[in-house]
């Protein structure tokens, strides 16, 4: 039997394992779903993470090793790349927010990756919730600079005609709101994708070492072989992926402090 008969089936299975299922309740009225059990479990890691990094930090004037040292490098990462180098002045009042993001989605991205895990950020739903704070975020820091009407205003650049400025003004509006969605599509979309071709791989490497398991032949030896190459390639992918799931809470946290950045600037 060819293994990669059955691999289609195998796949649809796969891809049907990410529809959230509600662990306690149900979807129509109130559930806790196994996204958001570790979506917890992230959050919890990371909180714990940190309250030992600022104990170790707090026990000695000089930062002493690797734990130290990584945590406070990251921690200037986020304040330096991504709030000073953008924010300007207004960086300390943001610096807890983004980084929040950024540890958050960076938290749960990790912890996706391990086994047997799912990661809270592997449904639309999360992500939605996420693009929503930081919408709801970068509007309300654009009214308080402004005011409700002075940022309305802000949408449309000063000294363009009439009609010619309601026009831009509208597809400012329409392009702000599209902020909202591409954050939480483009995060989805990169993690599920991922997800996605990682089980397939491992699918192939199973599939191809099942027939050795139940009889021994020259084929099955053959088959298993194949399946040392599937392996390596998911190993591949799965360094990838770790790249992947810094790079996608990296760009989510930079383009909301860049939406900050535009909302309080006071060009128009």
């Amino acid at each position: 039997m060819n293994p990669l008969d059955s691999l289609s089936g195998e796949v649809n299975e796969l891809v049907s394992s990410f529809t959230s299922t509600p662990i306690v309740g149900n979807l129509d009225t109130i559930g806790f779903t196994q996204y958001m059990f570790w979506f917890a479990v992230a959050v919890a890691i990371m909180l714990v993470l940190l309250f030992v990094f600022k104990a170790k930090q707090s026990a000695s004037l000089v930062p002493q090793g690797r734990f130290v040292n990584s945590m406070e490098f990251l921690v200037e990462f986020i304040r330096d790349d991504m709030c000073k180098g953008l924010l300007g002045d207004t960086w300390r009042k943001h610096f807890p927010f983004i980084a929040s993001l950024f540890l958050v989605i960076l938290a749960n991205n990790i912890v996706g990756i391990i086994p047997g895990c799912k990661p809270g950020t592997g449904t639309i739903s999360t992500t939605a919730a996420l693009a929503i704070v930081s919408f709801v975020y970068f509007i309300v820091c654009g009214i308080k600079k402004h005011g409700a009407l002075g940022y309305a205003k802000s949408l449309a650049p000063a000294g363009v005609a009439f009609p010619l400025n309601a026009l831009v003004w509208l597809i400012e509006v329409l392009s702000t709101i599209l902020r909202l969605v591409t954050l939480a599509v483009r995060l989805f979309c990169n993690l599920f994708a991922g997800h996605v071709v990682m089980g397939t791989f491992a699918i192939l490497a199973s599939l191809f070492f099942e027939p050795l398991i139940t009889s021994f032949s020259a084929i099955a030896v053959a088959q298993a072989g194949a399946s040392v190459l599937w392996v390596a390639i998911l190993l591949v992918i799965y360094v990838v992926e770790i790249m992947v799931a810094a790079i996608q809470a990296y760009v989510f946290a930079l383009l909301s402090a860049v939406y900050i950045q535009i909302a309080e600037s006071d060009e128009e």
